[in-house]
């Protein structure tokens, strides 16, 4: 079914492990979704039932990554007719999904006992600003305009325990989505409604107040997997928390290096200290990095030790050394511009490096004018990938033309 022969000792010892918390300490690059997928494959080699698995991650584009993954160590299983003809009606497959993928689940078998229906309805952005508009039509606020998007971020941040990144938020912006916040989830319960932040929270509730409806999701999903869990945040580690308490089959992947969204209330310390709530876990770090040279890896090394709290990790590679690293400085942002697309032309012309062949990295989007105007002039062709050219916004091509 699956053959753990490829795997390297330590994520093979990781896909092993089966039973009890395990704690994958991952470094960039190490191969943790090859080694989740193999442990899923494992599992159910082992004779643990395909639908006892519980995988969760952040994004819908890494959960159907990780299921197609699966799915090719699975042989002679179709996803499309898994679950069908079954006399149980069940699906007999891992469920592997994000976060609120899984709370939609739970909610749309449960959500009867809050007092909602069965056929609520996901307010996106677009509807979740009109409910703010719509309150806010309603309220004084003594000439001043207030910012919806502005309320409905910090409405956001207070459903997932965020006060503490709010801090910073204007005093009067802060304390206005504090008084409207009640008025808020009312508008939405109104219409049979929750929005995204809901989904978790509602889902904890449901197992706080209905100790069978717990029970149930336990008995179902036996062996859970998380991934990223340096990204958790308060609600959902309790959720995974609630889920693992009793069986203690709790698997999280995961980096404290790779932490950096304490600004949207993930919870470092989920991960840090996870032997307060699960004593015996089991720790196995992947340290192997397939992506790059050892020259890249020792400065990243040197630079990720001085963070104050970490989990010592030390990532190697069997790539060599490779090349050096360059720094260069620059007076200007049109003096950088015309470096880098300098050495592109001379790479080009003197060891027939093509084009495709290079990326440029930017932090913001602002940064790509001076770039773009280098690489036209130049004549090198290119495309932006995640955000528009800046020769291609409205207010450019008018002036142009």
């Amino acid at each position: 079914m699956e053959n753990l022969s490829s795997l390297n000792p330590q994520q093979r010892l990781a896909a092993e492990t089966i039973n009890g918390p395990v704690l994958i300490l991952a470094g960039a690059g190490t191969g943790k979704t090859r080694v989740i997928t193999y442990r899923i494959a494992h599992l159910i080699a082992r004779g643990v039932a395909p639908e006892n698995i519980l995988a969760v991650t952040f994004t819908n584009k890494a959960a159907r990554e990780m299921q197609e993954r699966v799915n090719k160590l699975l042989p002679g299983r179709n996803p499309r007719s898994e679950g069908r003809g079954r006399k149980d009606g069940q699906d007999h497959r891992p469920t592997i999904c994000t976060f609120h993928s899984l709370c939609v689940r739970i909610l749309r078998s449960h959500i009867e006992r809050l007092g909602y229906k069965r056929n609520f309805v996901i307010y996106d952005e677009s509807e979740q600003l009109g409910a703010v508009k719509k309150i806010l039509s309603g309220i004084s606020t003594r000439g001043e305009k207030a910012d919806p998007a502005a309320i409905l971020s910090l409405l956001s941040k207070f459903k997932n325990g965020g006060e503490n990144t709010t801090t910073f938020a204007d005093p009067s912006v802060r304390a206005l989505a504090q008084h409207i916040r009640t008025r808020y989830e009312s508008a939405l319960r109104a219409c049979n409604a929750v929005d995204f932040d809901d989904l978790i929270l509602l889902a904890l509730r449901l197992f706080n107040e209905f100790p069978d409806v717990l029970e149930a999701c336990r008995a179902k999903y036996r062996y859970v997997m998380a991934d990223e869990y340096q990204d958790t945040n308060g609600s959902q580690f309790a959720l995974i928390h609630a889920l693992t308490l009793q069986s203690r089959n709790l698997c999280v992947v995961g980096d404290d290096d790779q932490s950096i969204y304490g600004w949207r209330g993930a919870e470092i310390a989920n991960l840090l200290d996870l032997e307060k709530h699960y004593p015996e876990v089991k720790i196995v770090k992947l340290e192997q990095n397939y992506r790059s040279t050892n020259t890249i890896l020792t400065a990243a090394n040197a630079l990720i030790k001085n963070n104050a709290r970490r989990r010592a990790k030390q990532l190697w590679s069997d790539k060599g050394q490779g090349a050096k690293i360059q720094l260069r400085a620059c007076d200007n942002e049109d003096e950088e511009a015309a470096g880098i697309v300098g050495q592109i032309e001379v790479l080009r012309i003197a060891h027939c490096v093509l084009w495709r062949e290079y990326v440029i990295l930017f932090r913001t989007n602002i940064q790509s004018r001076p770039i773009e105007t280098a690489l036209r002039k130049a004549g090198v062709r290119y495309h932006i990938i995640g955000g528009q050219s800046f020769f291609d916004r409205r207010e450019i091509r008018d002036f142009l033309a």
